[in-house]
């Protein structure tokens, strides 16, 4: 994916995208803008703010410092993005060879694309969601916890009080989940629990 040639197409794509991030730097040649790691590391900042610490990237011209800045970004960042540039690449990028660094780009934009999504990546905790976002994605969540709580609480209850059969419950409860992001399942799962309480309660 990371060392195949991007079209034409994808390339102005490409640019566009980046050309709608603020920089620290003007973008005047993409092989040497991006060669240090250090506008690697903005660009997954405007998207993912809590993942990238700038002050730990320092401008650089020269190799080494080059090589730590894309080694930082491999274990701290990209390692979260379920993303990783071989060695080989990074080598590459820092010594400015040209058509290295637009496919390792072009695929970081998927992967923070995916990251984005509500519904992906369930090894994170949820605090990385975009911020921009979090707001929507809380009020969603909010909003199919009422409902899946309010049907927990009148629609699962026959009309002669009882319970329904707990395998029915069950079958419910997999294919409602089955969509759902690993945060929103925790959430509705301790808010289930509490309305189940509940209910037993009423039932004794």
């Amino acid at each position: 994916m990371m060392d195949r040639e991007l079209s034409e197409d994808e390339l102005q794509d490409l640019y566009a995208w980046l050309d709608k991030i603020p920089l620290s730097r003007p973008k005047r040649h993409i092989t040497r803008d991006f060669s240090d790691g250090v506008m690697t590391a903005e660009v997954v900042k405007h998207f993912l703010p809590k993942l990238v610490d700038l002050h730990n990237y320092i401008p650089a011209n020269s190799t080494p410092q080059k090589l730590n800045n894309w080694s930082l970004l491999n274990r701290k960042v990209f390692s979260k993005l379920n993303f990783h540039v071989p060695v080989e690449t990074v080598r590459r990028i820092v010594l400015n060879t040209a058509g290295v660094i637009e496919p390792v780009l072009s695929t970081l934009r998927e992967q923070i694309d995916k990251k984005l999504e509500p519904f992906t990546n369930n090894n994170l905790d949820g605090g990385y969601y975009i911020t921009r976002n979090e707001e929507k994605t809380h009020a969603e969540i909010h909003q199919i916890e009422a409902k899946h709580l309010a049907h927990l609480a009148g629609g699962d209850m026959k009309k002669d009080g009882k319970s329904r059969p707990k395998n029915s419950q069950q079958q419910h409860k997999v294919q409602f989940y089955t969509d759902m992001d690993p945060t929103s399942q925790q959430i509705l799962q301790e808010k289930e629990q509490d309305i189940l309480a509940l209910q037993e309660t009423v039932e004794i």
